[in-house]
């Protein structure tokens, strides 16, 4: 079985030589209309590399993911050459949009609604990375039981293993705590910062290193309120960092800081804490609350003070964080690591390569 990836260009995107990528330049939007642009961009560079996929190997099942949803018009004439269609649901557009500009109506608002709903019905099958958001593609996508399987998107636990930790990654503190990802208006960023602005100037806990690792639209304004709060001493963005690098950092750190609150994103970031039993805070909501419980300090929805004062509690508590983060490293070779996950997705492909190959009167293999 040859597996083809169509990607936006990025230096990691080779480093598995059994995997042929064909990949673009990304276009990056900020504005609305930045955004047309580049969905507009990643959806003709998607069917130019498709069509060489197709001439140069062929193609039996394709994937599309989520977000932007407007694969969908890729992948509808696909279908009328007999190809099978997996719908990737991670994110809900019409709620990251709301998230992101405060609003439910609108044009945009309803467009994102019609493109996801094109999206799940046009797929064969649709693979939603947990129970909220296979709720949705249920009940907005009106697709039957049977149309959804939920595929968690957890780590290879070949790929862990702690690192030997890194003092100088604390920059001269006691304690290091983390947050690691992508930053976006909607991923909470703000609350952290809040967080951490009580936790240094009213509770006067300043003996701790705050390290934000990742892109997202929100750096910059992150930054800036780091500068007027007088924070810098404590708190760093030090932009992208390699695979390598993230698993050093989640090897020499305390805590992990996941202050997300949408209730149907599954937390990555949580993840990824858990896999290197590092314990983290994080906000009461329902995925967080699905795969961290046991692993974490959940606070209320919102409660930067609550959220500052369980850092605050958790770094005072050596053998808490041990037994966090020991749960943590359970749960995630138990449940949640690909090795897991990946049992029930290639059931689904296998189930359409096997509907492919009958309905062109051949034999499955």
């Amino acid at each position: 079985m040859t597996v083809t990836v169509i990607c936006r260009r990025d230096p990691a995107n080779r480093e598995n030589p059994e995997v042929r990528v064909f990949d673009y330049p990304a276009s990056d939007g900020v504005s609305k209309l930045g955004f047309i642009k580049e969905y507009a961009w990643s959806l003709t560079a998607a069917t130019v590399l498709t069509l060489r996929a197709l001439v140069s190997g062929g193609v039996d099942v394709v994937q599309m993911s989520s977000t932007p949803d407007i694969y969908f018009l890729l992948a509808a004439p696909l279908k009328l050459f007999r190809r099978r269609v997996i719908f990737d649901f991670k994110d809900l557009s019409p709620e990251i949009y709301e998230a992101r500009y405060g609003r439910a109506d609108g044009l945009m608002y309803k467009l994102l609604r019609r493109f996801e709903r094109a999206s799940l019905r046009t797929a064969d099958h649709v693979v939603a990375v947990n129970a909220s958001v296979r709720s949705v593609a249920l009940h907005r996508g009106g697709l039957g039981a049977n149309r959804v399987t939920v595929v968690g998107n957890g780590p290879w636990l070949a790929d862990l293993g702690n690192r030997p930790p890194q003092p100088e990654l604390r920059r001269g503190h006691r304690h290091l705590c983390v947050l690691v990802g992508m930053m976006g208006p909607q991923d909470g960023i703000d609350l952290a910062l809040q967080a951490i602005d009580h936790l240094v100037h009213t509770i006067g806990r300043t003996d701790t290193a705050f390290t934000f690792a990742g892109i997202g639209d929100y750096v910059p304004e992150g930054e800036r309120f780091v500068a007027a709060r007088k924070l810098s001493s404590w708190v760093s963005f030090p932009g992208w960092l390699t695979r390598d690098e993230v698993y050093t950092l989640l090897s020499s750190a305390d805590v992990g800081l996941e202050p997300n609150l949408e209730e149907f994103v599954t937390p990555v970031k949580a993840m990824e804490y858990m896999a290197f039993g590092l314990p983290f805070v994080a906000f009461d909501v329902a995925e967080t609350r699905i795969i961290g419980e046991g692993a974490s300090e959940l606070v209320p929805r919102g409660d930067v003070v609550a959220f500052a004062e369980r850092i605050d509690a958790l770094l005072d508590d050596p053998a808490r964080r041990s037994a966090l983060g020991d749960t943590g490293k359970q749960i995630v070779h138990d449940r949640l690591a690909w090795d897991r996950q990946q049992v029930p997705y290639l059931g689904v492909v296998a189930h359409l390569a096997h509907q492919k190959f009958t309905a062109a009167g051949g034999t499955a293999v």
